[in-house]
């Protein structure tokens, strides 16, 4: 009779244990504690100061922690996680010299895991023209190239900081949906934003943050279904002036 092997759960896709981020006497995370599974879009919430760009960058392995451990599909931060990561900063980070195609074929050249083609149907579809030199596109348009490009990535953890934040409300529905189109089950999605009304609907989860320190992490059922409000109504009555 063969030996019963018990199923090793894969673990998680992301894990946060104590993480902390000092600045001087300034504390912008404060042991900052998170395990998240595949498969999940999760929103990072919480107003300006509150730590959502500073933990995303640690995550991304371009900030370095004070104290505390990330662990990215089981890897410290480190090649292997990176490989793993495709992060959108709050901040254009292309040279405006360059025209949209030669950033496909940047990224085509630097990441193993580009969809090029996916790249410039997704262009496409936001009507984004591939031979458009950055210099000449307005601030909206930049942010939309810059989400092509990441979501045109198949990675494991897709880092998002304030991805729709200077878009115009028209396009801001259309984008998030050519989000939810890039993105793979296996997958999962941290999105800090502002504009918790116009994302609620694609979110699984969320976190907030204020002072550094995590609130709450919990699946939108929690306030829609167990409050019975929005998320936007409860985002606003927890940070209300």
């Amino acid at each position: 009779m063969d030996a019963f092997v018990p199923e090793v759960a894969p673990p998680p896709l992301l894990e946060c244990c104590d993480l902390t981020k000092r600045y001087g006497a300034t504390v912008a995370l404060d042991r900052f504690t998170v395990s998240l599974a595949a498969g999940r879009i999760v929103g990072l919430l919480g107003p300006n100061g509150s730590g959502k760009t500073t933990l995303l960058k640690m995550i991304a392995g371009v900030a370095h922690p004070t104290a505390g451990d990330i662990r990215v599909a089981g890897y410290e931060v480190g090649p292997e996680s990176k490989a793993l990561v495709s992060y959108l900063p709050e901040r254009p980070y292309f040279s405006r010299s360059m025209r949209v195609r030669e950033m496909i074929a940047f990224f085509a050249d630097f990441y193993e895991d580009f969809d090029a083609a996916l790249a410039r149907d997704m262009l496409a579809r936001l009507g984004v023209p591939e031979g458009a030199p950055c210099a000449a596109l307005s601030k909206g348009t930049v942010e939309k190239v810059q989400l092509t490009l990441v979501m045109a990535r198949h990675a494991a953890l897709y880092l998002l900081d304030e991805p729709i934040g200077g878009v115009d409300p028209a396009a801001r529905d259309y984008i998030l949906q050519t989000v939810i189109r890039a993105y793979r089950p296996q997958s999962s999605i941290i999105l800090s934003t502002h504009l918790v009304r116009d994302v609620e609907a694609f979110l699984d989860d969320f976190i907030l943050l204020r002072y550094g320190q995590m609130l709450l992490h919990a699946p939108v059922a929690y306030v829609t279904q167990g409050k019975g409000t929005t998320l936007d109504a409860f985002f606003r009555e927890e940070f209300r002036c």
